[in-house]
């Protein structure tokens, strides 16, 4: 590992390379700042990563001649680009994105990464955000680092020697904050739906946002539950700290918090920091159906755009807008429901933030990418209860549905149905 300033380590990159960037938390933004000062040196350089908070320089509208990104998960910094033209989609489970890169399905040349400060045997820490880098440190020619002072120190499968790393800048930049939302009244009345549903000593799944957060509030009385999942917030620390999280029940990984990356604030970040309880995973293992699937009582809590009548769940995308991307869901939700007592949630509220809207309908929008399958959907939640599909029929299910939509909407979903003879 060479220390250099970060215009001699970008300096090697040539047109039509193709970048990983660590994503999530861990957005290495001074190697993208010195990548972007050498745009009209540069063309058709391809930037391969998933949301990745920031600025994202490389994204803006001047760029698009220089830079093109391909996006693993559109992160909000993303949305503008693809639905413009100007950056790619690839529509993936996040347990496969390791492989692209290994198989070389999405060949690298060059990964951006962030790490602490090597320890006492040359080993540096990707911190806050695993989830694909190692297979990508281990597929490209160069590895540049972010050596980075202010970088949480977490365990597990989260470690690079410096053996691996080309050329290193050194910088003091902690990880990007991420405000979780605040849950209201329609966040807790979801949130004790899917508490119930919930056991002690289950094994936990939870993405990021209000719902989440109101979630794990919710499980305040609950008993050595566990944590497998992609990604965790500051609702985690929370259970941690009130002694429900022990994972004292988990058949595998017995007492760890297993993850693949997290986002949250300060206070996450620091209770990581160096704590044998974190074991951070590449998402092939974290989000491998067979390991989840071992867990016996799993519970996994999703989101959704929009879910018909029939069970189909929209993800990814508002109509033909892409909005974020495939990522761990069926991954999760196929794997709950193989576990012998686990339980798989999709819980939304059931209408859009103006209330004009029912996020339960009766056929997507045109173009909606159905993430979710009917087949695989077993539990829906919103706000006005809770609809249990899997083995129903069409008709059964329109009605279940139907009975958590918004009242206002009701009358017209079940018209709707019978006009499709789904009743």
């Amino acid at each position: 590992m060479r220390i250099v300033t970060p215009e001699e380590a970008v300096a090697g990159i040539r047109s039509g390379d193709q970048i990983f960037v660590q994503a999530a938390a861990a957005t290495p933004t001074e190697l993208l700042d010195a990548l972007v000062g050498r745009a009209p040196e540069l063309h058709d350089v391809s930037i391969v990563h998933m949301h990745a908070e920031g600025p994202a320089p490389h994204l803006t509208p001047e760029m698009a001649d220089h830079f093109r990104h391909k996006a693993l998960f559109i992160g909000p910094n993303a949305r503008k680009a693809v639905n413009e033209g100007r950056a790619d989609f690839v529509p993936v489970f996040l347990s496969d994105i390791p492989s692209l890169f290994t198989r070389g399905i999405v060949p690298l040349d060059v990964s951006f990464i962030n790490v602490t400060p090597p320890d006492a045997h040359g080993f540096c820490s990707l911190g806050p955000s695993v989830d694909a880098t190692l297979a990508a440190i281990r597929s490209s020619r160069t590895v540049i680092a972010q050596v980075n002072r202010a970088w949480p120190r977490t365990h597990g499968n989260s470690f690079v020697h410096v053996s691996e790393i080309d050329l290193a800048i050194e910088v003091d930049r902690p990880p990007y904050v991420h405000d979780t939302g605040t849950p209201g009244e329609l966040e807790r009345r979801i949130a004790q739906y899917v508490a119930d549903l919930i056991p002690d000593g289950a094994t936990l799944q939870m993405g990021i946002g209000a719902i989440p957060s109101a979630v794990g509030h919710a499980l305040r009385d609950r008993h050595d539950l566990g944590i497998h999942t992609e990604m965790f917030t500051d609702a985690v620390v929370d259970l941690v700290e009130a002694g429900v999280v022990t994972g004292q029940c988990k058949e595998l990984d017995r007492g760890k918090i297993v993850a693949a990356f997290m986002m949250g604030g300060p206070r996450l970040y620091e209770f990581v920091d160096d704590n044998p309880m974190i074991e951070m995973r590449e998402v092939d293992y974290t989000n491998d159906t067979s390991v989840i699937r071992r867990f016996r009582r799993m519970c996994a809590i999703n989101s959704a755009i929009e879910v018909d009548l029939t069970g189909q769940v929209c993800s990814d995308s508002i109509g033909w807008q892409l909005y974020s991307g495939v990522g761990g869901q069926m991954d999760f939700i196929r794997g709950a429901a193989l576990a012998e007592d686990g339980r798989a949630i999709i819980a939304l509220p059931s209408t859009t933030s103006d209330g004009k809207t029912s996020r339960i309908v009766c056929t997507l929008k045109e173009g909606a990418g159905v993430v979710t399958t009917r087949a695989h959907v077993q539990t829906v939640v919103t706000e006005w209860g809770v609809a249990h599909l899997h083995g129903r029929t069409i008709a059964e299910r329109v009605r279940a549905l139907t009975a958590i939509a918004h009242p206002d909407f009701r009358d017209d979903l079940d018209c709707m149905a019978r006009g499709h003879h789904f009743v």
